[in-house]
């Protein structure tokens, strides 16, 4: 699959969804935010999608697939539902289940889900001058209302079913990468000042999207503006096309006919409650973009990135 897209956008408009947000031309109209966010009466929906990320007992007792946290992970993401900050895009509901795969599937209620990924031009909040590869508009160009060290970054506690929902966007991609986002469970800590502090990491993962769903979105604004080559899930160095066990997420639109009005992604997130991962997991290698900024907040890459790395963007393999 090639990033080359033909210019097939869909005209829109979005809300900026942060407080006190305006209307702007080029995004996603409200109502398209709306049906992708509600918390809806169509419970039959949710659980069919829930009942094949977890279809039988054997998934559910898998353990997921820990891999590398990545380079672009930073401390202190807030606890809450919208993660979009404005930022324009295809709204993406996501709804994680996660459950004790050591004890029955037993739902682990209090965990912490936290999640991260790109915008639709394949920047990170915390690296917004990192280059995502290919050709795109500098972030600065999309013009919205996002923090730039907040957006698209948060944490969600798990309600006593063991789910968490997050309202964000469908993500872009960046070289050499496939479209995914990053997801870490933790247990034992507590919300403190608007984040979540203490307890351990149980579990660090990656979600990831069919491939013809994504290249049906990526024909859209703003995700067109991004031009160049992309990864399928056979090529990408960390899918390793073990299916929900691997973070392979089930969807499903909220309007068949017209993939801007948003989608919900479904997964089952089986961890050990009594285990602790580092994030150094497994995936790396390619050859990364360039371009990180010298004052990246982070610093260097995380010691699991590959040895000739030099800089957050440098690893943008992971």
């Amino acid at each position: 699959m090639t990033g080359n897209h033909k210019n097939t956008s869909i005209t829109r408009r979005r809300a900026l969804a942060v407080s006190g947000g305006t209307v702007a031309a080029g995004g996603l109209v409200v109502a398209g935010f709306q049906s992708a966010f509600a918390d809806t009466t169509d419970t039959s929906a949710d659980a069919d999608a829930t009942a094949s990320a977890s279809s039988t007992s054997s998934e559910c007792m898998t353990l997921m697939s820990s891999v590398t946290e990545g380079p672009y992970y930073l401390d202190g993401a807030l606890v809450r539902k919208d993660i979009t900050e404005g930022k324009a895009g295809v709204p993406l509901t996501l709804r994680l289940t996660v459950v004790d795969a050591t004890d029955g599937c037993t739902p682990v209620k209090g965990a912490a889900v936290e999640i991260w990924h790109c915008d639709a031009w394949g920047y990170y909040s915390g690296y917004t001058t990192a280059n995502p590869g290919g050709s795109a508009p500098a972030e600065s160009e999309e013009g919205d209302s996002a923090n730039d060290n907040t957006y698209l970054r948060g944490y969600q506690i798990a309600n006593g079913n063991g789910v968490v929902k997050f309202e964000t966007i469908f993500p872009g991609w960046y070289t050499p990468r496939t479209c995914h986002i990053h997801v870490k469970v933790h247990t034992g800590g507590e919300k403190e000042d608007g984040t979540y502090e203490g307890g351990k990491v149980n579990y660090t993962g990656q979600l990831f999207f069919a491939d013809d769903i994504a290249e049906e979105i990526f024909t859209l604004e703003p995700y067109s503006k991004h031009t160049g080559d992309y990864t399928v899930l056979a090529d990408d160095m960390v899918y390793d096309g073990g299916g929900a066990a691997s973070g392979l997420l089930t969807l499903k639109a909220v309007h068949k006919k017209d993939p801007s009005k948003g989608y919900k992604g479904f997964l089952t997130l089986g961890i050990d409650p009594d285990a602790e991962n580092t994030g150094a997991g497994s995936g790396g290698g390619g050859t990364p973009p360039s371009g990180a900024p010298s004052d990246a907040p982070t610093g260097t890459p995380p010691s699991d990135a590959p040895s000739d790395s030099a800089s957050p963007s440098a690893s943008a393999s992971s």
